[in-house]
C-alpha cells in the first residue's frame, strides 16, 4: 500500500493546479438553518412531525448531547435526513468482518453491488472473487467497482477473468489518460468507499480492503467466529491488522445503494444490467441513522457532520484513527474542546504502512498535548480503523480518515449511528484499544530525538497530498 500512496502523492504535484480548501463549519449558522425536528425517514417514506418526536424521544435517553438538536444541525449542514428502523452489527477486524462478507455474498438471490479500494490478487482476493463469479454463474447480477489506484499492482488478468465469467466491472478514474472517459481524467481523485451491498437488503461499510493484509487480525482480539485471540506479535514485522466495519440491515441500506448507482452512473459507465436494485425494505431493527457519501468537488458531507459533532461534545470524544493529518479547522476544534473539558482521547498508529501519513500526524501532537487531549498510540498492529464515538452517543464507522485526502480528494462513505445502545459497543471497543495501547505524554514527547522531529517536519511539507 505505500507504492499506492506514494504514486498519488507524485502525481497529485503534476494534476494539481491549485490546492482546493474545506468548508468553514460554523456551528451558529447551522443551528440558524436547523429544524426543531429533524427529518426522519423509514421503509414507508417521511415520518409526520408528531411522530418523529415520539420516536426519538422513545429511543434517545437524555444525555450531555443534546441528540435530537445535533441530528437537526446535521440536517441543515449536509441535505441527508435520518434513517429509522435499521440494525447494525459492529464487525472488528478482517477475519470476522471477511466472513460475514462472504455469508451474505453465499446467500444472495438478485444482485451484489460491491465497491472497493484495494482488490488484490493473493488468497484472499482469489477467493473473494471466485464467490462473485459463481454467484454470477447462478444467475445472480455482481457489480464491482475498484479504485485504478488502489489495485496499480494487481494484474489485468484477475480483473478480465471476473470479467469473462459475466460479472461487470468499472475502474474508477482509470491512470491511463487514454482510457478515461467522458468524466475527464482525474488522477488524484480516488475512490476509497468499501461497500457491499447485497440484493438491497443488507449493507457493509468500514474501514477493511480485499488483501490478504487483512486477514491477520489484530493481536488482541480473537479471529472469526470470537475464537481465542491469536498470539501476541513480537515484531513490527509480525502484526496483525486492527480494522472496524459494519454489517446493516434495513431502510438505511437503500441510501448506500444509491451511492453505488450514482457513482457508477457518474464514471459515465455503461448502463447497470437490469436487477431489483431499489426494494421495499422492511424494519429490521430499532437504530437511527445517517448514511452520508462524500465526493470530490461534493458537499463535504461527512466533513461537516463530523466537525459539528466535535464543537458541539459536552462529555467525550474518542476517536480511533488510522491516518491523522488534520486540517487546521479540526485541530482546532479538538483543541477547543480539550480545553473546555472534553474528554478528548486519540488512538492513532504506532506502526503504519504509510512512513509519510505516520510521521505527518505526529507533528500534529504538540499542540493537542499542549491543550489537554489524550493520545495513545496502539501496540503492535498496524491500525487502519477509522472511528468515532462523541458522548457515547453519537457513534461514526466508516472509510474516512482525518486528513485532507480524504475530506478532499476521495469518494468516501460513513455511517453515523444515534444513541446510547450502540454507543456504548463503540465504547467498549475504544476502552479496549486504549488498554492495548501506549499513552504518548507531553513530557515525554517533548524529549524525543532530534531525527523524528526533522521526518515529521518534512512530512508536514506534504501534507496536503497525503
Amino acid at each position: 500500500m505505500k507504492a499506492r500512496r506514494w504514486l498519488v502523492v507524485i502525481l497529485a504535484g503534476w494534476t494539481l493546479l491549485a490546492c482546493a480548501s474545506l468548508p468553514e463549519v460554523d456551528p451558529d449558522q447551522a443551528k440558524a438553518r436547523a429544524k426543531a425536528v429533524p427529518e426522519v425517514v423509514t421503509s414507508a417514506g417521511k415520518l409526520p412531525r408528531q411522530t418523529t418526536e415520539q420516536l426519538l424521544k422513545k429511543r434517545w435517553a437524555k444525555s450531555t448531547l443534546d441528540l435530537t438538536g445535533q441530528a437537526a444541525l446535521e440536517e441543515a449542514a449536509t441535505g441527508v435526513p435520518l434513517i429509522a428502523g435499521n440494525k447494525v452489527q459492529l464487525l472488528f477486524d478482517g477475519p470476522q468482518t471477511m466472513a460475514e462478507m462472504m455469508k451474505a455474498i453465499a446467500a444472495a438471490k438478485d444482485h451484489i453491488n460491491f465497491e472497493t479500494y484495494i482488490f488484490d490478487q493473493d488468497e484472499l482476493g482469489m477467493k473473494f472473487a471466485d464467490l462473485l463469479i459463481q454467484k454470477q454463474r447462478e444467475g445472480v447480477v455482481v457489480n464491482v467497482i475498484y479504485d485504478s489506484v488502489g489495485t496499480i499492482g494487481v494484474p489485468q488478468q484477475f480483473f478480465d477473468h471476473m470479467r469473462e465469467s459475466g460479472v461487470k466491472l468499472l475502474a474508477f478514474n482509470p491512470i491511463n489518460p487514454a482510457r478515461t472517459r467522458g468524466n475527464g481524467w482525474k488522477l488524484n481523485n480516488r475512490d476509497h468507499r468499501k461497500m457491499l451491498i447485497v440484493d438491497g437488503k443488507v449493507g457493509f461499510t468500514g474501514g477493511i480492503n480485499i488483501s490478504d493484509t487483512y486477514s491477520r487480525s489484530s493481536p488482541f482480539r480473537g479471529g472469526s467466529g470470537g475464537g481465542p485471540a491469536p498470539a501476541r506479535a513480537k515484531g513490527v514485522n509480525d502484526v496483525g491488522w486492527r480494522d472496524t466495519h459494519v454489517r446493516i440491515e434495513g431502510p438505511a441500506v437503500q441510501a448506500m445503494q444509491w451511492l453505488f448507482v450514482q457513482n457508477w452512473i457518474e464514471q459515465d459507465a455503461d448502463d447497470l444490467r437490469d436487477a431489483k436494485y431499489f426494494v421495499q425494505v422492511a424494519p429490521a431493527g430499532d437504530k437511527v441513522m445517517r448514511v452520508l457519501g462524500s465526493r470530490p468537488e461534493g458537499r463535504f458531507e461527512i466533513y461537516k457532520a463530523l466537525l459539528l459533532a466535535i464543537q458541539e461534545a459536552k462529555k467525550s470524544i474518542h476517536i480511533t484513527c488510522a491516518y491523522f493529518v488534520p486540517d487546521d479547522q479540526t485541530l482546532q476544534a479538538l483543541e477547543n474542546a480539550a480545553r473546555r473539558g472534553v474528554d478528548v482521547q486519540l488512538v492513532l498508529p504506532s506502526v503504519s504502512d504509510s512512513g509519510l501519513v505516520f510521521h505527518a500526524g505526529r507533528a500534529y501532537y504538540r499542540p493537542l498535548l499542549e491543550a489537554g487531549a489524550k493520545i495513545h498510540e496502539l501496540k503492535l498492529s498496524v491500525l487502519h480503523a477509522k472511528t468515532v464515538v462523541i458522548d457515547g452517543v453519537w457513534s461514526t464507522v466508516g472509510s474516512t480518515n482525518l486528513d485532507r485526502r480524504s475530506f478532499l480528494h476521495n469518494s468516501e462513505v460513513n455511517v453515523i449511528v444515534m444513541g446510547d445502545v450502540f454507543g456504548l459497543e463503540m465504547e467498549k471497543a475504544f476502552k479496549e484499544d486504549l488498554h492495548n495501547s501506549n499513552e504518548v505524554t507531553l513530557a515525554a514527547w517533548n524529549k524525543r530525538p532530534l531525527s523524528n522531529r526533522l521526518k515529521e517536519w518534512l512530512a508536514r511539507v506534504w501534507d496536503y497530498w497525503l
